[in-house]
């Protein structure tokens, strides 16, 4: 009875001292400190650390901190350069990688650091632990980016089309509105300025960080400190990847997992990937959609589970499943040795038509084998003035940070600025896991345009659900790097990437994809005159989509067998 007293009393006080913060000022290169709060700090004992930058307070990551000097870490929660209580200006990103790498470093060294240091964080706290990665600080150990990108570039543009409601409603949020101003209540009327590069002034007031990233729609010199895609490459870390499938992030997480995957840490990798949004493991439902109580996973400890397996010493558990992945419509977890899940078989569906896959009530098919001989091309116009819109009439407007939703968005399948292809009703499930895409034929009678791809679930009552999404603008169908000249009429074989799912079709529900020319306000509009977002005015553009034994555009699903 003694024992199990003098046990409890332990138990008590570390559990007493993992609540004990003690705030400190860490020197950075040029002099500036950064305020950082220390839990679970022992002058007697070296420990494993913890750490989390964050723009958001540090006071915000207090919770997760108690738990994991409670787990036997020393952790350090810090506010970044110009945010809260750290000295110096704040510019998203700009210094996160010289900071993190100096925070990492100085951990590293104190007396009550055993030299090792794991990071963790989601959204922007994720990013900022690529960027000080690619650094290669001493004494980093360990990962667990959730939701993260290592390119602010490949956050804010996808297929060359800038993510306008994130991005847009970030600059409000970075440059705050001088004192008597506020920001509006709806920014949405603000997205369609042109120019693109004076949103700032539309909404109010300049923005610096706004106008950058609108004034640079391709990869060069504005984006060094900000894009450590190549630097990341042959790190030799474990990292634990989490992300959801409608996360506007999902692409960059998977993307990081699948290089990391080729690195020497190839097998110090693990990825996570559910049927959330931006607020990864916390809800089980998502529009119109429950995903049932297994949806639901506790992020703070499955980073914990993570770094006691590489930061803890004495044996540590080294079976673990690579990959975890959620299958919507199952609404159950499956495991696989990578991503995308090397069972699934990529399986074509080719478009059909006479050349009238207008709307839903069109003669758009989708049909496991291409098209014997020629067929008439789709057609549609393209207006600016009036795009297809993101959300269906009557819900609460998207959250800037989430691409999608699982709601019903047949209507918009009523456009005749929509194209829409539909297989037959299933006889027998079909599950996709992995990465689909569309491999189109396209043309346009102007100087750009975008295809905008869905891929949908449809119910046998016509209710349609989006799976994945996806943009191209043609201008960077040859890549990031610098603009590819658009000829009017010529013929372009292009691919759109529509992200990463796993979803089971039932029986009597029907694959379905969509193509239109725009995605309102989560991209931003394609003024078709080739200018970008410096464009002053727009014009309409008529897209063509082909499918001939020539030009067989189709759809490209992982199946699993």
């Amino acid at each position: 009875m003694k024992s199990s007293l003098s046990f409890a009393l332990l138990l008590l006080a570390c559990a007493a001292f993992a609540q004990e913060k003690r705030t400190v000022l860490i020197p950075m290169r040029d002099g500036l400190r950064l305020a950082t709060d220390l839990y679970g700090v022992d002058d007697g004992q070296r420990l494993p650390v913890l750490l989390m930058r964050t723009p958001y307070d540090k006071n915000g990551g207090a919770a997760t901190a108690k738990r994991y000097a409670a787990a036997g870490y020393a952790v350090a929660v810090q506010d970044a350069r110009g945010a809260f209580a750290s000295e110096g200006r704040y510019f998203h990103h700009n210094n996160d990688d010289q900071d993190g790498f100096d925070t990492i470093e100085w951990l590293a060294r104190q007396p009550w650091s055993n030299g090792k240091v794991g990071t963790w964080g989601s959204s922007h706290p994720g990013s900022v632990q690529w960027l000080a990665a690619g650094d290669r600080p001493p004494g980093l150990a360990v990962m667990a980016p959730t939701a993260a990108s290592p390119s602010l570039y490949d956050t804010a543009y996808v297929g060359g089309a800038l993510r306008l409601a994130l991005i847009g409603g970030a600059g409000p949020a970075i440059t705050k509105p001088p004192t008597g101003q506020s920001t509006p209540a709806d920014l949405v009327p603000f997205y369609r300025t042109r120019p693109l590069t004076e949103l700032g002034p539309a909404i109010g007031w300049e923005m610096p960080w706004l106008r950058g990233i609108l004034a640079h729609p391709y990869i060069d010199g504005f984006w060094a400190r900000q894009h450590a895609t190549e630097r990341v490459k042959g790190l030799s870390l474990p990292v634990q990847h989490m992300v959801g499938y409608f996360d506007f992030l999902c692409r960059e997480t998977v993307a990081s997992f699948q290089r990391m995957r080729k690195s020497p840490a190839r097998d110090a990798q693990q990825l996570i990937i559910g049927p959330w949004d931006h607020g990864t493991g916390r809800s089980r439902k998502l529009g119109d959609f429950d995903f049932g109580e297994t949806a639901l996973v506790s992020v703070v400890e499955e980073n914990l589970l993570w770094f006691n397996r590489f930061l803890k010493p004495g044996p540590s558990d080294s079976a673990f499943p690579r990959v975890r992945y959620f299958v919507i419509g199952r609404n159950e977890w499956r495991t696989a040795p990578d991503w995308p899940p090397p069972a699934a078989v990529d399986t074509a569906f080719y478009l059909h038509s006479a050349g009238r896959a207008n709307t839903r009530k069109g003669d758009g098919r989708l049909l496991a084998t291409p098209a014997a001989k020629v067929q008439p091309p789709d057609q549609f116009v393209s207006d600016p003035d009036h795009p297809v819109p993101v959300d269906p009439p009557g819900v609460s407007p998207i959250p800037r940070s989430t691409m999608f939703r699982p709601l019903d968005v047949g209507v918009f399948e009523d456009r005749e600025d929509v194209l829409v292809y539909t297989a037959a009703p299933q006889r027998q499930e079909l599950i996709v896991a992995g990465s689909p895409k569309a491999e189109l034929w396209v043309s346009v009678d102007a100087e750009d345009a975008d295809y905008t791809v869905k891929l949908l679930d449809v119910g046998p009552t016509g209710a349609a659900y989006p799976m994945a999404e996806g943009v191209l603008r043609l201008t960077h169908r040859l890549g990031d790097a610098k603009p590819a000249p658009v000829t009017a009429g010529e013929v372009y074989r292009v691919t759109v990437d529509l992200g990463h799912t796993a979803f089971a079709l039932a029986p009597g529900h029907a694959l379905r994809i969509e193509i239109a020319g725009s995605y309102f306000p989560a991209y931003d509009l394609n003024s078709h005159t080739g200018e970008g977002p410096f464009a002053k005015s727009a014009k309409t553009a008529r897209q063509t989509v082909h499918h001939t034994p020539m030009q067989p555009s189709r759809l490209i699903l992982p199946v699993l067998r």
